[in-house]
């Protein structure tokens, strides 16, 4: 909101693992008049039953819903996009399998070049290299260090 001036009309584009920072995008994102893409590999979808309430509220709202396996496709047209962790606290013994099935996730400029002209990066860090490259999180597009000061306030 702060970068944009407000955030109605907007898409935000998730790449990543169906997790409770999606969820907690995909409850929130129709409310604040927000499109949302999500891109999960099989097998990593968001909760089925947060899925149901994402649908009710984007239909509700007037706002539009993707969920695909193409990164590039949730991708196109996007103003923000936003991963997080592949491998959440307790997940360490699934490593191995989860690199595999998220091959080809993540960030980098080849997968803002369908963005929308504004586009910009969030994580809620720490961040792996896996997960987005250096150019994307270290360019001036990159809002990771402002989210997280935005944080600090909340605690």
């Amino acid at each position: 909101q702060e970068h944009y001036g407000g955030l109605n009309g907007l898409t935000i584009t998730w790449i990543g693992d169906g997790n409770n920072v999606l969820h907690s995008i995909m409850t929130s994102a129709a409310k604040l008049g927000m499109h949302l893409r999500i891109a999960t590999p099989e097998g990593f979808e968001p909760d089925q039953g947060i899925t149901k309430i994402t649908e009710q509220y984007s239909e509700e709202y007037g706002t539009k819903l993707l969920l695909t396996t193409d990164p590039l496709e949730a991708a196109d047209s996007a103003n923000i996009l936003v991963t997080d962790t592949w491998i959440s606290m307790g997940q360490e013994e699934e490593k191995e399998e989860r690199l595999k099935a998220f091959q080809g996730y993540q960030i980098t400029m080849q997968t803002t070049k369908s963005a929308a002209s504004n586009w910009t990066f969030l994580h809620c860090l720490p961040r792996k290299p896996e997960e987005v490259d250096d150019e994307v999180f270290y360019s001036p597009r990159s809002l990771v260090f402002q989210e997280a000061e935005n944080r600090k306030w909340t605690i």
